[in-house]
Order: C-alpha cells, then sequence, then structure tokens
C-alpha cells in the first residue's frame, strides 16, 4: 500500500512539473505590435523646415534603428567585459542552515542536539580561477572592440545610403512638378490624337504614330517618376521617419567634389588596411585566439586554493560554539595534459585560418579601393556627359518653342522634347546621386569615418548636422585630408 501512495504521489508531482506550450494570444499579439510601432518613431525631434543633405545625415546618425541596434549592442559588449572582471574577485561566501534528527535510541546518550543551527563566512580565493579570469575578461574586452569596428561598418553603409536616396529625393522634389505637367499635356494630345484618328482631317496611320509616340512618352515619364519617387521613402526609412510623412527637403545647387587624397596608391592601401572595420575585426580575432595559448598554460599549472572563514554551531555538546578557520589547497588535474596538445593543435589551426582570412581581407580592400577611385572617376565623366547633354536639351527645347509659337513645327514635336528635356535632367540629377555616392564610397572603401571625432548622437539634430556639414566641406569642397599623418 504505501509502495502505491509514493507511485501515485510521484506521478502527480512529475504530472504538476509538466511545461505545457502557452502561446500569445491575438490580444497579446496586437497589443506588443501596437506598443513597438509607436515607440518605433518616439521620442525624435519633430521635422520642421526643409531637410538639408547634413540634416538627412544626422538624423540618421541620432536616430536609425540599425545604427541603435549596432550601439546598444556595443554597450552590452562593454557589459560583459565589466562582468568578466568581477569573476576575478576573490569569493566571500555567507553560508546558514538548519539540521535536525529524532533519537533513535533513548537509551543511549546523545552526543549532538536534536535541532542544530549553524552558519559561517568563508573568504577563499583561487590563484587559478583568478588567472583564467583575468584571460577571460581580456578576450571579453576584445569582443567589445570587435563590436564597434562593426558598428562603423554599419554607419558607414548608412551615410552611403543617406546620400544615394537624397539626392534622388531631390531631383524628384525638383522634377515632380514638371512631370505632372507633362503628363496632362499628354492626355490632353492623345485625346485629341483619336479624335483624328476617327475622323477625315488626317490619316490613320500618321494618327496611330503620333499616339503610339505619346503613350511611349507617358510610359518614360511614368518610369521615371517610380524610379525617383521611391528614394523619399526609402531616405525616410535611413531617417527613422515615419512612412507616409509628409516633409520637404532642401534644393541645393550641384556642387563640385574632389577627393583630398593623396596619389600614393600604395600609402592609400595601407590607410585603407589600416583603418578598415574588417581588418580590425581579423586583428581583434588573432589576439582572442592568442589568449587561448594562455589559457591552455594556466590550466596545465597546480591549482592553489586559499581561505578563511568565521564559524558557528548550536550544538551544545561541542566544545566551541564559534570558531575561525583558515587553511590552502593544492590540487593538479593530470588528465589537463593530456587534452592540452589537442588544443594547442585547435589554436594552430585557428590561427592559420584567421590569417588566411586577414589576407583574403586585405586583397579584397585593395581591390575595394581602387574599385571606388575609378568608380569615381567613371561617374565624374558620366556627370560630365549628362551635364552637356542636358544643357544642349534644354537650349534645343527653347529652339522647339519658338518654332511652335510661330507655328513651324508640331505641338507633337514640343512635347516629344519637352518629355526629352525631362529625361536629360532627370539623367543628370541620378548621375550627381551615383556621383555622390561614389564620393562618399572612396572614403568609406579606405575605413574613414563618415562623422567627425567625438561627435555626440545626444546633442540636437542642429549641433550634429553643422559638425557634419563642416567635416565633409573640408574633405570635398577644400579637398584636404588628414589621415595617420598622412594629407
Amino acid at each position: 500500500m504505501k509502495k502505491q501512495v509514493l507511485a501515485l504521489s510521484l506521478s502527480v508531482l512529475i504530472a504538476g512539473c509538466a511545461v505545457k506550450m502557452d502561446p500569445l494570444t491575438a490580444e497579446q499579439n496586437l497589443m506588443f505590435a501596437n506598443e513597438k510601432l509607436a515607440r518605433a518613431t518616439a521620442n525624435q525631434e519633430p521635422v520642421t523646415g526643409s531637410i538639408t543633405l547634413y540634416d538627412a545625415m544626422a538624423r540618421a546618425l541620432k536616430y536609425n534603428l540599425d545604427t541603435k541596434v549596432e550601439i546598444m549592442e556595443a554597450a552590452l559588449k562593454i557589459r560583459n567585459v565589466e562582468l568578466a572582471s568581477y569573476n576575478m574577485l576573490p569569493n566571500l561566501v555567507a553560508a546558514s542552515g538548519y539540521a535536525g534528527r529524532n533519537d533513535a535510541d533513548s537509551s543511549t546518550p546523545s552526543t549532538r542536539d536534536t535541532d542544530i543551527l549553524s552558519s559561517d563566512l568563508t573568504f577563499s580565493w583561487n590563484i587559478l580561477d583568478f588567472g583564467l579570469s583575468y584571460v577571460r575578461a581580456k578576450q571579453a574586452a576584445d569582443e567589445a572592440l570587435i563590436q564597434q569596428e562593426m558598428k562603423r561598418k554599419i554607419v558607414n553603409r548608412v551615410i552611403e545610403d543617406v546620400r544615394t536616396a537624397y539626392w534622388r529625393a531631390v531631383s524628384y522634389e525638383r522634377l515632380v512638378g514638371r512631370m505632372r505637367g507633362l503628363e496632362g499635356r499628354v492626355s490632353r494630345a492623345l485625346r485629341d490624337t483619336k479624335q483624328l484618328a476617327t475622323g477625315e482631317e488626317s490619316s490613320p496611320l500618321v494618327a496611330l504614330t503620333y499616339e503610339r509616340e505619346l503613350i511611349q512618352v507617358k510610359r518614360e515619364v511614368e518610369m521615371l517618376e517610380g524610379e525617383l519617387k521611391v528614394a523619399k521613402s526609402q531616405l525616410a526609412a535611413l531617417m527613422n521617419v515615419e512612412p507616409g510623412s509628409n516633409f520637404s527637403l532642401a534644393l541645393p545647387k550641384r556642387r563640385g567634389t574632389k577627393l583630398g587624397l593623396p596619389n600614393d596608391l600604395h600609402g592609400l592601401f595601407a590607410i585603407a588596411a589600416s583603418n578598415r572595420p574588417e581588418m580590425r575585426e581579423v586583428a581583434y580575432r588573432m589576439r582572442i585566439n592568442d589568449k587561448e595559448v594562455d589559457a591552455a598554460m594556466l590550466e596545465l599549472l597546480p591549482n592553489f586554493n586559499i581561505y578563511a572563514g568565521v564559524n558557528y554551531d548550536s550544538n551544545k555538546f561541542i566544545a566551541a560554539n564559534d570558531w575561525i578557520s583558515w587553511g590552502s589547497k593544492v590540487s593538479w588535474n593530470l588528465l589537463k595534459l593530456t587534452s592540452t596538445p589537442a588544443l594547442m593543435k585547435k589554436v594552430d589551426a585557428q590561427k592559420a585560418a584567421l590569417d588566411a582570412r586577414a589576407l583574403s581581407v586585405a586583397m579584397a580592400v585593395m581591390t575595394q579601393v581602387h574599385i571606388s577611385r575609378v568608380r569615381y572617376g567613371h561617374l565624374q565623366k558620366s556627370y560630365s556627359t549628362a551635364s552637356a547633354l542636358s544643357n544642349v536639351s534644354h537650349r534645343l527645347l527653347t529652339q522647339v518653342r519658338s518654332e511652335t509659337a510661330a507655328q513651324r513645327t508640331s505641338e507633337q514635336i514640343l512635347i516629344r522634347e519637352e518629355m526629352n528635356t525631362l529625361l536629360a535632367d532627370a539623367k543628370l540629377d541620378m548621375a550627381y546621386a551615383d556621383l555622390q555616392n561614389a564620393y562618399a564610397n572612396v572614403y568609406a572603401s579606405l575605413g574613414l569615418d563618415p562623422f567627425p571625432a567625438g561627435l555626440s548622437t545626444d546633442a540636437p539634430v542642429s549641433t550634429i548636422s553643422a559638425q557634419l556639414k563642416d567635416m565633409w566641406i573640408e574633405r570635398g569642397e577644400k579637398g584636404t585630408l588628414v589621415v595617420a599623418g598622412v594629407k
């Protein structure tokens, strides 16, 4: 009977400890989603006035969620370093307990109380644990430095994307009025053409050809608008502005850029190799791997532990109820000697793999530096060609307008030339956007930060914007740069 009761009790206990899946309800999911949607763009400076390029860059640095995630990850790694440092401290353990028993034989004199309270406070320090904790803390510090480099990489990418999206969005702002006007004129011309095709005033072939050209014009305008319109939404996302928000952009003049870089290509390779986040990450990984050798050597040493403590025991049958104890202990795990060679082989293999990775990254960095400069030079030529095409298109449009006003040419030709001029201006803007992206990409390929040293994202947007403007004017309009002592 006792066994049955025990088995039943055990079954009930096991059933009570079973964990059941508890999915979130629809209401909980909705509440969670609404709370995150509300917080995604909360606590931000409102957008006032027209946003400049440097305002957009400042908002991306301050509010972009990808950047925030990397900043928080870096902060978390630093907290891990602080936590790892505490593992080097000695142990100070306080303990208390209670023990009770019944007298098995009342005729036999007892040597202890039936109820005993005990407590102790013990200080101990394990020298081997201290050494290993120190090595692990140094590795955690290197992990935090790696995360800092990943943050730099993300920020560089975000700033490049901001520059491209900003100039494309500016192009849309410049051209949207002209696109709307041209669409209206094309629609009216299409109605007139259809009436001509049904009547007998002109040849059906001529009317249909004219209609086809107008539809092609309309398609070109729609494709252009679709390509440029999305840029403003992309810019809003990069600045962490709520999608669909209405904000205006400053429409600056296009300015020339020049690279404030030395002409020594091998010198640029050296700058890039010493500054790129990817190269620094591999260097830190190699340093972390080297510390595994230190950890392995420490584990081969004998383990020396010292302790001291104060103790209390309420048992009245002992001579003293409180006392001080101390001592030391040495131990040595001899089996570590057998596993160490395998561990050292693993460390050597990891070192070789990291060295190969460093060479691969170095080659990729050199290639990217070279390609970024070639791309920048090519896009400078493309921008110059696009500028010349836009200029001649405007002169031709002026001439056609004069001819149309004098009734020496048709409305069809005028619409076609207006569309060609609009496309030429749009391609000029897109060429300029690509040039600006290539310009920023050259500095990114060198691993140079797109923001000045000491910039704080806690500052107002206007302050960050002013600091960014000063730095990029130094790089661009003045064409000066100082990196690692090279000007």
